[in-house]
């Protein structure tokens, strides 16, 4: 979940894996590993990487819940 958001906002700031990798210090193959929701960040490297594509950490969070909620089956 987190991987597509990050990725779209990736896309959107028009940066590829790599200079996302070297503005947030981790590499492209982690980078690619998020992306792909094969890895999960921990706090530091989730805001690293959120302000790095520009975004701040609460907005994505929020996006992340707004997912969640709407993927959760009906009570």
């Amino acid at each position: 979940m987190f991987g597509k958001l990050l990725k779209e906002a990736r896309l959107k700031a028009e940066m590829t894996q790599e200079l996302l990798a070297v503005k947030a210090e981790l590499t492209r193959e982690y980078v690619s590993l998020l992306e792909r929701d094969q890895r999960t960040p921990t706090i530091e490297v989730f805001i690293r990487l959120v302000r790095a594509v520009g975004l701040s950490p609460a907005e994505v969070i929020l996006e992340v819940e707004k997912s969640l909620r709407a993927a959760e089956p009906g009570d």
